[in-house]
């Protein structure tokens, strides 16, 4: 009996911490979406932030389904566990048991289309550097975008600086690149001084990145997996349990 106690007290305080960060999460969200004017008030008054940010309304979405999943997970979780409910703790372990499908299969399918993935990054490369190529210098929305983007990372262009070679900025500034591509120093940004910087691209910088911070993101994912693993056992248990109890 101690056992059992000490589980239903485990779910109760593990799926309250969730059920009060879903909230929080879900809470963010509508705030981001309903009030959306003083969140553009309130980045605009930040110096130097490009337009684009703007964009960050477009996450409240994402906040908002995320946050409502937690809550309804640590809801099921508590309730399940205190009213020793078998309809909550069930369908607590089977949506977490959908969760934890669609991660593993999210995992096999990025490993087993590894090919194909870097097939369809060699596309995306093309079309953007044709996109850079094309409009950059010439759409607005598109130089500030990449602008940004550069002076984040400290990266130039996709692939390199090459990526600007003939775009309008290129073009219509005697053969220059952006100030980004060389370090941002105040000297011209020309060909010579571009090549002697060579200044690695976004992408690039972005995969040396991911690629620097391969066991941290494996250690997260499977400390996920593991945390979500015992949850399922223990509501299974808990599930189990209450079933042979009222028997």
């Amino acid at each position: 009996m101690g056992c059992f106690t000490f589980l239903k007290a485990m779910m109760f305080v593990f799926n309250g911490i969730i059920f009060l960060a879903g909230i929080g999460i879900l809470g963010v969200g509508i705030w981001v979406k309903v009030d959306s004017g003083s969140v553009l008030s309130f980045l605009g008054k930040i110096e130097n932030v490009p337009p684009e940010i703007s964009q960050v309304l477009n996450v409240g979405y994402l906040l908002i389904a995320i946050g409502a999943l937690l809550v309804v997970i640590g809801f099921l979780g508590c309730c399940g566990a205190v009213r020793e409910s078998k309809c909550m703790l069930l369908l607590f372990f089977l949506i977490v048991l959908l969760v934890f499908i669609a991660e593993v299969a999210g995992a096999v399918v990025i490993l087993a289309f590894q090919p194909l993935a870097a097939n369809l990054l060699a596309k995306v490369g093309q079309a953007a550097s044709d996109n850079i190529k094309s409009s950059y210098g010439k759409n607005a929305d598109l130089t500030g975008l990449w602008n940004s983007t550069m002076d984040t990372l400290k990266c130039c262009g996709f692939n390199n600086f090459t990526d600007f070679r003939n775009s309008p900025y290129y073009n219509s500034s005697t053969s220059m690149y952006p100030p980004q591509c060389c370090g941002n120093t105040n000297n011209p940004c020309n060909q010579t001084v571009a090549e002697s910087t060579m200044t690695a691209g976004c992408f690039p910088k972005i995969k040396s990145l991911v690629d620097g911070n391969t066991v941290v993101i494996i250690a997260v994912a499977l400390g996920i997996a593991a945390l979500e693993l015992c949850a399922m056992v223990v509501s299974m248990t808990l599930y189990c349990r209450i079933k042979s109890t009222m028997a």
